[in-house]
């Protein structure tokens, strides 16, 4: 594989597991010095010391919660201080609850929105402000297929990645002649930690007397939806963002591209 990312500094946040796990070793594989961010410091360690071990990379490891404002700030001056640059940010971190929208408590609502949005906006924040010293930048958040359209039972989600689309195209105006491009990406039905989550719970809402969801019958049932008729994987979305991180999407900017086999073609 090329290395196309040699002597460039990623900083990825929800960086531990699925998505955010499959893009790291996209970029590991391309030489990148890695700042891998999640609050689960233990896997962190662990997939930190893992993806050292299979390419020889440099990695700096920060336990961190992307919602408190000192904590994303001393983020971003440690990468700084330990590789010099940070020419890309992927803002990853993101969390779901599923519930009727009369029972939804309101602090899983404030909870949605302040990891998936607000959270975003401070990493994408803190990381231009590197970037337009350095006159070069990638900056890249994570939507959703929800980000297109909302669905049954998570009305808060669905505002949180729509609100990433608006912190996106904003970002992208401000920052162009900076040198910094501002994209997202909207993945739909990826298998990860989040699939059985959604598999269960959703799955429990939608039961009925006629008809009961089994284990895995009811993601199987969305995924037979998909045109490609597979269910996307980490690897998928990681090469889109590798290509929204080259020099190859150097004329991209306030874009938010689906990578869902097809299942929303809007």
């Amino acid at each position: 594989m090329s290395q196309r990312f040699t002597g460039k500094t990623l900083v990825i946040t929800g960086a531990c597991r699925g998505i955010g796990a499959g893009i790291a070793e996209r970029f590991a594989q391309e030489g990148a010095n890695l700042v891998l961010v999640s609050n689960d410091a233990a896997r962190l360690a662990a997939t930190a010391e893992q993806i050292a071990n299979r390419h020889g990379v440099q990695t700096l490891t920060r336990a961190v919660d992307v919602t408190d404002e000192a904590q994303v700030i001393e983020l971003y001056a440690a990468a700084f201080e330990r590789f010099g640059s940070i020419d890309v940010s992927v803002q990853n971190a993101g969390i779901i609850t599923i519930d009727h929208f009369d029972s939804m408590p309101r602090a899983d609502f404030d909870k949605v929105l302040q990891v998936n949005t607000t959270a975003v906006w401070l990493c994408c924040r803190e990381a231009a402000k590197y970037m337009v010293k350095q006159g070069s930048g990638r900056l890249i958040n994570t939507s959703s297929g929800q980000g297109r359209q909302g669905f049954i039972y998570t009305p808060h989600y669905a505002a949180s990645k729509m609100g990433v689309i608006g912190i996106t195209q904003s970002l992208a105006l401000e920052l162009a002649r900076h040198g910094i491009t501002v994209n997202a990406f909207c993945p739909g039905i990826i298998e990860s930690e989040m699939w059985d989550y959604n598999d269960r719970v959703w799955g429990q809402i939608l039961s009925t007397e006629d008809k009961q969801y089994a284990k895995g019958e009811l993601m199987a049932e969305w995924v037979g939806n998909i045109p490609m008729r597979r269910a996307g994987k980490p690897e998928d979305v990681a090469g889109l963002v590798a290509f929204l991180a080259s020099d190859d999407a150097a004329y991209l900017t306030g874009q938010a591209i689906n990578i869902d086999g097809g299942l929303i073609m809007s």
